[in-house]
């Protein structure tokens, strides 16, 4: 999506060709922890966000050519292989019939219930369903101003989406695709979510004023807690009870104890913290920090970076699946025709 300018300028790579997949390349040898296993591949121009479907065993991401102010020229949904990283196939998102734009995809999430992947299309406006099985546009849901991350919620047939440009969190039947609620915070910016399955409880990131907002299924008042400064993204312990913020302006995670509503610590990680998601397996929680072009290994509970990762230029998103491993997309265009770059990193056994 595009970025976000408050406390920390984010420059954007630069790019002038699309190329498919690549081979596979180490990464850095030497700035990657030796305990974890590191391996990236040039993929395409534009990458965003990724998510892993374990019904099909495939990465889905999204791709975006064209920074604001510039139109977006091409958008594509990919369909990725997780063990070997080349490209499945590529499916070309749709003309928005309103104004003949191209529905650029950014925010991510699968839902293997219905067989299908929700993104945001963040310039439109509005989210939009795709299959899994044939990669097909099935539908576009507007109304979601400045739409940013999207989450599934299998268990309630529910699909979340922030809506930054106007405070919301918003909604949608994962059968219907019908908007079914709207929760609005006044001056509110909503960016990153996480989704506790066992309450049905949505957290969001709120850059606007360095807080989580959470959202239970009986109120539409959200409960509040404070993060450190410019929080982008949010994910959770298994257990639900503490949040973890990627703190833009901070380089920072800060750890949110969510009963208490108060940051118990604030662990430093790397300049432009972007994104931020936990391991399942063993509760480390994984960083990345833009500016560094690094990321970051953090075992909250005493409070310590225990390994740091180089990537390639701007790394932008992480995505962790159930068994450890970890996907990172870049957007610093070091392919060999100009691609961005997806980085796995196999964490080491604690």
């Amino acid at each position: 999506m595009p970025t976000l300018h408050r406390r920390v300028p984010l420059t954007a790579a630069g790019a002038v060709a699309l190329a498919l997949a690549g081979a596979l390349v180490p990464a850095n040898a030497e700035a990657a922890a030796p305990a974890s296993s590191v391996t990236s591949a040039p993929l395409v121009q534009g990458l965003y966000q990724s998510a892993y479907s374990e019904r099909n065993d495939v990465l889905w991401a999204t791709a975006s050519v064209g920074q604001p102010p510039a139109a977006v020229i091409r958008s594509r949904l990919v369909r990725l292989d997780p063990d070997t990283l080349e490209v499945e196939a590529a499916f070309d998102a749709p003309l928005d019939e309103t104004d003949g734009t191209i529905e650029a995809v950014y925010g991510i999430d699968v839902d293997d219930e219905h067989n299908t992947v929700w993104v945001t299309n963040t310039r439109n406006d509005s989210v939009a369903v795709y299959s899994q099985r044939t990669g097909r546009h099935l539908a576009t849901v507007p109304g979601v101003e400045h739409a940013r991350e999207v989450v599934v919620d299998e268990e309630r047939d529910l699909v979340w989406a922030s809506a930054y440009g106007s405070g919301s969190v918003v909604a949608f039947d994962s059968r219907t695709y019908r908007e079914v609620r709207r929760v609005t915070v006044a001056g509110a910016g909503p960016t990153g979510l996480a989704l506790d399955a066992r309450t049905g409880t949505v957290h969001a990131a709120d850059f606007a004023h360095d807080r989580v907002l959470s959202i239970t299924p009986r109120s539409d008042v959200p409960r509040t807690a404070p993060t450190g400064d410019g929080p982008l993204s949010v994910a959770l312990s298994a257990d639900g009870r503490t949040a973890y913020t990627a703190d833009q302006g901070a380089g920072t995670v800060s750890v949110v104890d969510l009963r208490k509503g108060a940051v118990t610590r604030s662990i430093t990680t790397g300049e432009g913290a972007k994104s931020v998601a936990t391991d399942p397996c063993s509760g480390r929680v994984l960083v990345v920090n833009r500016l560094a072009a690094t990321v970051s290994v953090v075992a909250p509970r005493p409070g310590t970076v225990t390994e740091t990762i180089a990537t390639a230029a701007l790394p932008n998103h992480v995505h962790v699946r159930h068994d450890g491993t970890a996907y990172v997309l870049d957007k610093s265009a070091s392919g060999p025709g100009g691609e961005d770059r997806v980085t796995r990193i196999t964490l080491a056994a604690r």
